[in-house]
């Protein structure tokens, strides 16, 4: 039997997987151990280095370094040297194929699901080479472990973490506070008095305003002569801008239409203004 079964690698910052290997087993302790695995990869931030959980028939082992942690779930049989050999050599085989910037920007998850070939490989060397040809990596490795002891963690442990991440922590009720509303201040009144009276001013200069321009549209359109001259004016400009600027540059001919438009109006306000002096009024 493999004594290494399944591997996995994550962004250490957020999680994220970014391969793993596809072989699958469908026995209950695995099932529920690799559901606690992902749990426990969305919280290894504070947990720099190696790391273990126990578990009934299998356990978790993951080594993390940089922004990159592997993972893997082994059998009860497997040594721990064994197992962090596996992790580190799996970690060096991950960051000499992708750079930082790559992982940094992953945003899929196994966005390097291709990386199973190698890991496929890495876990046949480990499962059925004999550990006489890998003594010299063990022995770094166990001496590691002595000075300096991974992380002893329980699947209990990521039990916990997985009810606060999922929002199944116990709440605590307590009573809204009250807000009520405060008084208008003497200044708020006289600001909103003002402004009403400003609204009132402005409405009174539109009626006039729409009057003054009704009187210079009828005044206009009383006389053909008039008339037929302002259109042409305008068909003119129209006709010269398309010619000399393009369709592309509608903004613009639409800006000269409307600013010939203008001059029109004034025109014929001024000559309004002149005619009704003449008549006294």
């Amino acid at each position: 039997m493999s004594m290494i079964l399944f591997a996995w690698i994550v962004r250490v910052r957020d999680g994220l997987p970014l391969s793993a290997s596809t072989d699958f087993y469908h026995t209950q302790d695995f099932l529920e151990c690799r559901r606690r695995l992902k749990t426990l990869a969305l919280r290894l931030a504070p947990y720099p280095g190696r790391g273990s959980a126990e578990g009934r028939g299998l356990t978790i082992h993951f080594s993390s370094s940089g922004d990159v942690a592997c993972m893997a779930i082994c059998s009860c049989q497997c040594p721990a040297a064994m197992a962090f050999c596996f992790l580190e050599t799996l970690w060096w085989e991950f960051t000499a194929s992708y750079d930082t910037t790559c992982i940094g920007l992953a945003s899929r998850p196994y966005a390097f699901l291709e990386f199973d070939s190698t890991i496929q490989k890495v876990k046949w060397h480990f499962n059925y080479v004999s550990s006489a040809q890998m003594e010299s990596s063990l022995e770094k490795i166990q001496e590691e472990l002595v000075l300096q002891p991974p992380v002893a963690l329980t699947l209990e442990d990521t039990e916990v973490a997985n009810g606060m991440m999922n929002g199944h922590v116990q709440m605590h009720l307590e009573p809204a506070p009250n807000f009520r509303m405060e008084p208008v201040t003497a200044l708020g009144v006289l600001s909103l008095i003002l402004n009403i009276m400003c609204a009132a001013l402005n409405l009174i200069r539109g009626i006039h305003l729409a009057e003054h321009s009704l009187q210079c549209y009828l005044y206009l359109f009383y006389s053909p002569a008039r008339t037929a001259k302002v259109v042409l004016m305008l068909l003119f400009i129209c006709l010269g801008n398309v010619y000399l600027h393009g369709l592309r540059n509608l903004w613009q001919i639409l800006f000269h239409v409307g600013v010939a438009f203008l001059s029109s109006h004034q025109i014929l306000s001024r000559q309004l203004q002149e005619k009704q002096a003449d008549c006294g009024v």
